[in-house]
């Protein structure tokens, strides 16, 4: 069984059936439909509702904060719901630039302080924003309950500072990229019960697929690099990494 935790699949209404099976078809049980602010957030929820294989995490991205008007309770009333398994994804991006610094960081602070209310881990959006985001997890890493940094593209060395905030490390496709060189030495040396995998579909399609849309159960592409690059069968990865996701997201 292979549990995908992190997929864009709630914004694709129009193929939801097949892309469900899919997944079921090549053994991907279990898939997290990720929002990236409310509207996406809530359709990942009634998606989640209606398919028991799917479940829900809700949250406001930082690429979407320029229209949002600064009231959470619309995404607190999605946290409590059963499906919803975490918070996110929320963090901060400054590829873009810097320009809404101050306003990224409010949000994500007041996102985080929001989520050590709630039994569901947050999932972390970086993008060029590892120590501002390791200093902000940092403070609420006691309170929180998980943290993983989704799709994660950072250093080792940057790797080893979020585990010994007890955080999960996400892989997506990636690492299957010959000139990944980094997420490769990451893969390696992340302890495997820190593992989680993920496609973060429609975008960062793996080998052999790279340069077509990415699909939920490319993610087992993921687990067969990881496993060729820690010298382990499938099957081994596979089982752990699915685990790893059950009991960080108390499933």
């Amino acid at each position: 069984m292979i549990f995908n935790t992190h997929s864009h699949i709630n914004d694709r209404k129009d193929e939801i059936d097949y892309l469900i099976d899919q997944c079921l078809i090549n053994n991907v049980n279990k898939i997290a439909a990720v929002g990236y602010d409310l509207s996406s957030s809530k359709e990942a929820i009634l998606l989640a509702r209606k398919h028991e294989c799917i479940y829900a995490i809700a949250g406001l991205q930082p690429e979407e904060i320029s229209s949002f008007d600064g009231d959470f309770s619309p995404f607190v009333e999605l946290f409590n719901d059963e499906k919803c398994i975490a918070i996110g994804e929320i963090g901060l991006d400054y590829y873009y630039g810097k320009d809404n610094k101050e306003r990224q960081l409010e949000l994500f602070e007041k996102q985080l302080q929001i989520a050590c209310n709630y039994k569901k881990p947050v999932v972390i959006h970086c993008r060029d924003a590892y120590e501002d985001t390791y200093n902000l997890l940092k403070k609420y890493c006691q309170k929180l309950d998980g943290i993983i940094l989704h799709c994660y593209s950072g250093s080792k060395e940057m790797m080893e500072r979020f585990l010994s905030l007890n955080a999960y490390i996400s892989l997506s496709g990636v690492v299957t990229f010959k000139n990944a060189k980094v997420c490769k030495e990451v893969a390696y040396h992340c302890p495997i019960d820190k593992l989680l995998v993920e496609t973060d579909d429609p975008y960062l399609t793996p080998v052999p697929y790279r340069g077509k849309t990415n699909q939920p159960d490319y993610v087992r592409f993921v687990v067969n690099e990881i496993a060729n690059i820690k010298n382990m069968p499938f099957e081994e990865v596979a089982r752990v990494t699915y685990q790893n996701a059950m009991k960080v997201f108390h499933l």
